[in-house]
C-alpha cells in the first residue's frame, strides 16, 4: 500500500506542479475580478489614417465616457505603416457588451465619429487579454516612447514556460534603462501570446539599454532559458497621441 501511494504521488507529482505554476501566471488575477484589456488595431491606405486620428482627437470624449482607455498609439516601425493600435479596459464581458450597446445607441457618437470614420478603416483587429497576475499597470514618469513586444510561445500554456518568461522579463526591467508598463496574456485571438509593453524616455536611450542587456550575465541567461519555449517574437515601435493616458 505505501509503494502505491509512493507511486502514485510520483505520477501525480508533474501535474499538480503544472496547475500552480499555470494558476500563477494568468488565472488567479482574472478569475478574481474579470478585468481584460481589448487590444485593438486599425490598418489603413496612408491617405485615411490623419483623417482618421484628427476625427478621433475630436471627439474622444465621446468614446470614453462610455469606457476606459489605457492607451492610443500609432505605429511608427517593426509592423505596417499607417496602423492605429489602442487598448480599452473592461471590468468583464457583461461590461463590454453593455459599452458597445451604449455606443450603438448613441447619436452624438455614431454621427460625429463612426459613421464618417468606417470607411477609412481599410482592416481591423481585435485582440482579448489578461494582465498577468504578477504585473500590474503601471505609469511612465513623463512622456516617452513605447515598445509593444509580441511572443508567440510554444503550445502548452504557461504551465510550459510561464516561469521561464516572468525570470525573462523581470530580468530587463530590474536594469532599469526601461520601464515595464504592463505584461497581459491573450485570452481571444492567437493562444499562447503574450505581449509586453515598455516605456522609454526615447529611442536612443532606449537602444543604449538594449545593448547593456546584451552584457548582462543575468539578462543573458534568464533570455537563454526562456526561448527554448519561443516561437516568434515581433517587435513594435509606438508613438503615442496626446489624447492618450499612456503618453
Amino acid at each position: 500500500m505505501l509503494a502505491l501511494r509512493s507511486s502514485l504521488k510520483r505520477m501525480l507529482a508533474p501535474q499538480v506542479l503544472a496547475h500552480q505554476v499555470c494558476s500563477s501566471f494568468t488565472a488567479s488575477h482574472r478569475h478574481q475580478d474579470g478585468t481584460f484589456y481589448e487590444f485593438c488595431t486599425y490598418y489603413f491606405k496612408p491617405s485615411n489614417v490623419e483623417k482618421f486620428l484628427n476625427n478621433f482627437k475630436k471627439n474622444v470624449h465621446l468614446r470614453t465616457a462610455h469606457s476606459e482607455l489605457v492607451g492610443f498609439w500609432s505605429v511608427g516601425f517593426g509592423g505596417r505603416i499607417n496602423t492605429v493600435f489602442h487598448i480599452w479596459k473592461y471590468d468583464n464581458y457583461a461590461h463590454r457588451a453593455a459599452v458597445y450597446k451604449a455606443l450603438a445607441k448613441d447619436g452624438e457618437w455614431q454621427e460625429r465619429f463612426h459613421i464618417p470614420s468606417l470607411p477609412l478603416i481599410d482592416k481591423q483587429e481585435v485582440e482579448i487579454t489578461y494582465l498577468v497576475p504578477w504585473c500590474k499597470i503601471k505609469t511612465p514618469p513623463k512622456e516617452g516612447i513605447y515598445e509593444l513586444n509580441t511572443f508567440q510561445m510554444k503550445p502548452g500554456g504557461p504551465a510550459l514556460w510561464g516561469n521561464a518568461f516572468k525570470r525573462a522579463v523581470n530580468a530587463h526591467a530590474d536594469q532599469g534603462y526601461v520601464k515595464l508598463i504592463g505584461v497581459f496574456h491573450a485570452e481571444y485571438g492567437l493562444l499562447n501570446r503574450v505581449h509586453v509593453l515598455w516605456w522609454a524616455e526615447n529611442l536612443d536611450t532606449r537602444t543604449a539599454g538594449k545593448h547593456q542587456a546584451h552584457e548582462n550575465s543575468r539578462v543573458v541567461s534568464s533570455v537563454r532559458e526562456s526561448v527554448n519555449y519561443l516561437d516568434t517574437q515581433k517587435n513594435m515601435f509606438l508613438i503615442p497621441w496626446p489624447f492618450s493616458p499612456l503618453k
